[in-house]
């Protein structure tokens, strides 16, 4: 993960509190699934929701350029957000 500025707290998209907002500032990885992520729309800059997760935690499911989408913990665990 590249370095925090001033206001900004870095963290990873399994992280994200349901009910808030984060801005997305990478998504770590050059294999298969890293660019899967990225195809469905998990772009630096773009804003993402958490908006609930399943009985046992896994998969959460977000809000993201209108749509919901449903990861896995270790798939969000690839995307670092900026809150």
């Amino acid at each position: 993960m590249s370095g925090s500025t001033a206001g900004e707290k870095l963290r990873t998209l399994d992280q994200l509190p349901i009910g808030s907002r984060g801005r997305i500032r990478e998504v770590l990885g050059t294999d298969g699934i890293s660019i899967r992520l990225m195809e469905m729309g998990l772009l630096e800059g773009e804003e993402i929701e958490a908006l609930g997760k399943a009985p046992l935690g896994d998969p959460i499911e977000f809000l993201i350029r209108g749509y919901r989408l449903s990861l896995r913990i270790n798939e969000a665990q690839r995307v670092v957000l900026e809150t």
